[in-house]
């Protein structure tokens, strides 16, 4: 096979229709454009979606879905970036200090991530996951949970 012998496949290819050429081309006199109208006339168009003055489809159906204005303020932290810290009680106010998370981050959660070798304790509303709550524990450290507020 040669690059400069390719060519596509028999009747793949056809030819572009030249409308308005006559009555013998079957695409004469109108050129396919009916007779009259707005869309037999040169420059007749609508914007997508016009439905003739009726309310369009995408205007008569509700919106849905929602974006949270807070999703950015919920930190991830992994626990290898809570064995740099040098502290043992770890809470929001300490995860700040360290530049682990964002200051104005309002919540906190551990994800598995990277070693823990060290026991320490997780306060103030730092969550984590089931598996980052396993990795915590099984070096001897624990989470404290704080009573929900009512």
């Amino acid at each position: 096979m040669q690059l400069n012998k390719l060519k596509p496949a028999a009747g793949s290819k056809h030819a572009r229709r030249r409308v308005g050429r006559g009555v013998g081309s079957g695409l004469g006199k109108t050129a396919g454009r009916g007779h009259k109208g707005q869309h037999a006339r040169s420059g007749g168009f609508h914007k997508v979606g016009f439905e003739g003055g009726q309310m369009p489809l995408h205007r008569r159906l509700p919106k849905r879905g929602f974006t949270s204005m807070t999703h950015r303020q919920h930190a991830q932290v992994r626990t290898g970036e809570l064995e740099r810290i040098k502290a043992t009680d770890i809470d929001l106010a300490i995860l700040k200090t360290e530049g682990i998370i964002a200051r104005d981050a309002v919540a906190a959660k551990v994800i598995l991530s990277g070693k823990l070798t060290r026991k320490l304790t997780l306060k103030g509303g730092v969550k984590a996951t089931k598996g980052a709550r396993a990795a915590i524990e099984s070096v001897g450290g624990k989470i404290e949970e704080t009573p929900a507020a009512a």
